[in-house]
């Protein structure tokens, strides 16, 4: 059963890898990704996140089954923050443990497309001139990453 945490505070990816690791010695691949607020124009202050609890931690137990079936994973970590994030602070933390590599990386790798397509999380910008911006969109390329799953 995965381990999905949401929260407002930031995580510790290396403290939460050992913990999935302890004491497991049939765990032979490790893949953890972690996610960053980005700001390609330098004009963000922050990334404020919302989403509906209970919904959402919901959801991303279904993303996690899904994964979790599909592949022989020893365990699986998705810790997802909200609240407002600054540019290089982590968003999203995923980690994928398994007795091969191949089953780690592609259970990480279905869950972020999944959790960028699918789970009810919502961005908007905050930008340095104390304005708000726009709610942030879904891209047509997260969206066409789900088609190879």
């Amino acid at each position: 059963m995965a381990k999905i945490i949401i929260q407002t505070e930031d995580f510790d990816a290396a403290a939460e890898a050992a913990q999935i690791t302890q004491n497991r010695h049939d765990i032979g691949a490790l893949v953890s990704f972690v996610g960053l607020c980005r700001d390609e124009s330098q004009t963000l202050s922050a990334l404020e996140l919302e989403h509906y609890p209970g919904m959402a931690e919901q959801e991303i137990a279904r993303i996690a089954g899904e994964a979790e079936a599909r592949w022989k994973t020893k365990g699986l970590t998705i810790i997802h923050r909200v609240g407002k994030i600054k540019p290089g602070e982590q968003i999203v933390l995923v980690i994928a443990a398994s007795s091969h590599r191949g089953d780690a990386f592609n259970a990480a790798d279905y869950v972020m497309d999944f959790l960028k397509s699918r789970a009810p999380f919502w961005k908007k910008q905050h930008l340095l001139d104390g304005t708000s911006g726009a709610w942030v969109d879904a891209k047509d390329t997260d969206e066409a990453s789900l088609s190879r799953w």
